[in-house]
């Protein structure tokens, strides 16, 4: 297993990222009662450690997909953050063009291939993104995600079985939040462990504690290496908890505040900025730095969604097909 060595300059890097993700999330929520952003809105806050750990151990060229809680990967893959923001606000400076909006981030310049707002969807496509990388012999892994609701749906079982028959190099991660919208793991199956479902196709799985990013680097760096020496597909159920509803619109009915703050206390954020005052990889003082220094570029992201200008109505049929790739198709 190639491990990385995890140092200070991981964990100075990893909580500057992480207080960004957790921030700009925040800035989010805060624009969206402003109904600066409009639609759908679901946040990420509580789960940046699974972001965090996996992006450790990702090579340059592996590819990352995911479901419609997607707005810090695309930035964590590379993408720029005030084009995110853009994209939430519905401006034309977006990664769409203002024209995906919250579920939908994309950028195929940085290998993440979404955000999909149907459950599951983005599975069987995380497949075909692998399936491309064996065919065309790239040396690629890509990382598909899922929460716990969507492994429910059919299509996360016919892409398990098709990915173990031809031993894609592919990593299915359920980021098992406790809550599929508000019905508990407990509700919807006669068995808490997720993971289990990769023993029907014979695929290597297991459960990784997802609120800390050293654990979730081990088990996604022991799955990746796997994908990558040509040995299949792995199946991983990383717990973790969201602080905040599913989306905008959840009130939360189905748990307790007591519950959310039992989760608070093992804060990923926190956990790594303990670590790096215990072992001295920086001073409280250099940590209030990153932590104005998150401000300000959470506050540009804003200041450049708000100054963008939204799509021209003239644009409405722009960005449908691939007229670089097929010049015959009339947009």
């Amino acid at each position: 297993m190639s491990v990385k060595k995890i140092t200070g300059e991981v964990y100075l890097k990893w909580y500057e990222d992480m207080l960004f993700w957790r921030k700009f999330e925040d800035k989010a929520a805060a624009l969206y009662i402003q109904q600066k952003i409009r639609g759908f809105l679901h946040l990420y806050n509580g789960q940046e450690a699974i972001l965090a750990g996996s992006l450790l151990a990702m090579n340059p060229g592996d590819k990352m997909i995911t479901a419609y809680r997607n707005h810090v990967q695309p930035i964590g893959m590379g993408v720029d953050p005030r084009r995110v923001m853009a994209e939430l606000m519905g401006k034309d400076t977006g990664t769409s063009h203002g024209k995906g909006g919250s579920m939908h981030i994309f950028s195929k310049e940085h290998h993440f291939y979404g955000g999909h707002g149907i459950v599951g969807g983005q599975i069987p496509l995380g497949a075909g993104l692998a399936f491309a990388d064996k065919y065309l012999e790239n040396p690629n892994v890509t990382l598909t995600y899922m929460g716990d609701g969507a492994v429910r749906q059919g299509a996360f079982h016919e892409t398990l079985n098709l990915a173990a028959m031809w031993q894609l190099p592919v990593v299915f991660i359920i980021e098992n939040n406790g809550y599929a919208m508000g019905t508990s793991v407990e509700r919807s199956a006669n068995h808490g462990d997720i993971w289990k479902l990769g023993l029907g196709y014979n695929i290597p799985c297991g459960p990784v504690e997802g609120m800390n990013p050293v654990n979730v680097y081990k088990g996604v760096q022991e799955a990746v290496d796997r994908a990558r020496s040509g040995g299949g597909p792995s199946l991983l159920e990383i717990k973790t908890y969201r602080y905040k509803g599913h989306s905008m619109s959840d009130a939360q009915h189905y748990r307790t505040k007591d519950e959310v703050a039992e989760y608070q206390k093992i804060d990923p954020i926190t956990q790594v900025k303990d670590v790096i005052l215990k072992k001295k990889y920086a001073s409280s003082a250099e940590l209030e730095e990153i932590d104005a220094r998150v401000k300000v570029k959470v506050n540009e992201c804003v200041e450049f969604g708000e100054e963008s200008p939204f799509p021209d109505a003239s644009s409405l049929y722009k960005h449908i097909y691939d007229q670089e790739n097929y010049p015959f198709i009339k947009e």
